[in-house]
């Protein structure tokens, strides 16, 4: 059974699955991974005919998503898969559906660099889009981090990342003009470091 869900799903994103189950997702047919990596959230859809975009700041992980487009989707284009940073993607506006992003925002250099990569997500999704997210924040270890500034910390597990809090992620909901179509979710790894999943509707 485990091998079968593997090849079906992926090693996906536990919460991005949750909402595959949900059904959530089901009507969207552009999908975009926006810091897509080798392709591990994006097994699901090539298999089941939805038109697959990704982008990836590194050349062998962009080579490694068109190999596997290539041998689950070979209808795909390499072209679908290119090098480009979030806050400057090659998409015309309103483009996507299904806009992806896990754990990518916390490596923003400070706010304006998160800023834009969030307003670039918000450009490339369609009216009715929906904006899946993963992010390390502050919450439920606000006493742990410390701040380095520009809204960069230090947290318990050795590492500097870009943080949130609940409110930032309010904030921006409202003011892109957003949804939540799922409460914010926040798992905490052991007091070493917590993701939050921020899940928008385009409006």
């Amino acid at each position: 059974m485990n091998t079968t869900l593997q090849q079906v799903f992926g090693n996906i994103d536990i919460y991005l699955f949750d909402q595959l189950l949900k059904g959530r997702f089901d009507l969207c047919r552009n999908v975009l991974d926006a810091g897509c990596g080798g392709g591990r959230n994006l097994v699901y859809f090539l298999q089941n005919g939805f038109e697959v975009y990704g982008i990836d700041l590194h050349e062998q992980a962009v080579r490694e998503v068109q190999q596997l487009a290539q041998l689950v989707a070979p209808q795909l284009p390499p072209t679908h898969f290119q090098v480009a940073p979030v806050e400057d993607m090659p998409f015309p506006d309103h483009t996507f559906d299904l806009v992806i992003c896990s754990a990518v925002l916390h490596f923003a250099q400070d706010e304006a660099h998160f800023d834009a990569m969030v307003r670039s997500l918000w450009r490339v999704l369609a009216p009715g889009g929906y904006l899946f997210a993963r992010l390390a924040s502050t919450i439920g270890i606000e006493d742990r981090v410390v701040s380095l500034g520009s809204g960069r910390y230090y947290l318990p597990d050795g590492s500097e990342r870009y943080l949130v809090d609940e409110q930032t992620l309010l904030s921006y909901t409202e003011e892109l003009g957003g949804e939540l179509f799922e409460p914010i979710k926040t798992t905490n790894v052991q007091n070493l470091r917590c993701m939050t999943t921020w899940c928008v509707r385009k409006i």
